[in-house]
């Protein structure tokens, strides 16, 4: 008999096709490079109000950036610091400490626009003295669902150098419900119109858990390094579908290890337009800036509106995450990649039985 080495050759393929290995990965590719608007335009408006948001959009951002804090009586309010004291004017009483001990009312009483006039004189604008802080549910009545919202928990009980959340605030149980209000939780999961970020994993980790179809972002302080930002990209993909480091910790290696994991990068924060330029060249996925009109500029006609954009973010995640953005997909060993397989198994075959009829 002269077919054990043709059985040999048959199996020896079998084994190859089947290594978790043998398929190229697929990694993340052809979505847009998103414009975040960070905390509305931070550098040409007070930061976190309707104005900066409104000024924001009309720049191009396809996404208006919420910092949450909650308020005393439990309301989430859009405000970046945990203290009031350096974007407030207003009582003492009410304007400076903790956003988390003063009550919604206190905090409506503080006018956060007068200080970017005092500190941005060339921007200043008469109409921004008086603005308030917003609520969430705020934002949401008014923007709806035709805007992108790129929104992170904050709270005052995070670790050292990241600002984040703490179990007990309840802060992503009123968010969710919020969403889901508002008609933005399908939106968000379906076609990325809502991304929620954090410094602290167990924040994103609680929101998972609560709805895994929603999108998020793990953000990491500039404490970190490419290097360890690198070494948390696995488990940052157990939860996540993006992540956000400093700009000054981006290289393309980063970029290339989160791209294999098939998450999108979004480094903030940028503000002139070299590094722009750098970051696009460098494959980021977006990038958060405080003047989304430098960045609508840099990007030109690739600038894509807020809807597309987001759109086709998502799209491209879920290619990668199903291996179709790969050159071939990856099996994982089992099962086999059908048509590959299929073919190698009736060629082999096909040897077999010539040779046990020429046997």
């Amino acid at each position: 008999m002269r077919y054990p080495n043709v059985l040999t050759m048959l199996f020896g393929l079998l084994a190859v096709l089947c290594l978790p290995g043998a398929a190229q990965a697929a990694e993340l590719e052809g979505g847009p490079v998103v414009n975040v608007g960070h905390r509305g335009t931070a550098g040409l408006a007070p930061e976190h109000t309707i104005a900066s948001y409104d000024l924001a959009l009309e720049n191009g951002a396809d996404y208006i950036e919420q910092d949450l804090r909650m308020t005393s009586d439990g309301v989430l309010v859009v405000v970046h610091d945990e203290d009031l004291d350096r974007t407030t004017r207003g009582p003492a009483e009410n304007c400076t400490g903790p956003v988390g001990e003063k009550t919604l009312e206190q905090v409506k009483t503080c006018d956060v626009g007068s200080f970017f006039n005092e500190r941005y004189p060339d921007f200043a604008r008469e109409e921004y003295e008086g603005l308030k802080i917003p609520t969430l549910e705020e934002v949401f009545r008014r923007y709806g669902t035709e805007t992108n919202y790129y929104i992170e928990t904050r709270s005052a009980e995070a670790p050292p150098g990241n600002p984040g959340i703490d179990a007990s605030s309840g802060m992503e149980e009123e968010l969710l419900r919020l969403m889901d209000e508002y008609g933005l939780s399908e939106p968000a999961a379906g076609s990325w119109r809502v991304l929620i970020q954090s410094f602290v994993p167990a924040s994103l980790e609680e929101i998972h858990a609560k709805d895994p179809s929603l999108p998020l972002v793990q953000l990491y302080s500039d404490e970190e390094t490419g290097e360890t930002i690198g070494a948390d990209l696995e488990a940052a993909g157990g939860y996540a579908v993006g992540v956000g480091p400093s700009m000054d910790d981006v290289d393309r290696g980063l970029v290339e290890a989160a791209h294999a994991e098939c998450l999108a990068i979004h480094p903030y924060t940028l503000l002139e337009e070299p590094d722009m330029r750098k970051m696009i060249d460098l494959g980021v996925d977006g990038m958060f800036t405080d003047f989304p009109n430098r960045l609508e500029g840099v990007l030109g006609e690739e600038a894509a509106d807020g809807n597309s954009a987001a759109v086709e973010s998502a799209e491209a995640s879920r290619a990668c995450l199903s291996g179709a953005g790969a050159e071939v997909p990856a099996t994982g060993g089992i099962p086999l990649l059908p048509y590959a397989a299929l073919g190698a198994l009736l060629l082999s075959l096909g040897l077999l039985v010539a040779t046990v009829r020429r046997a």
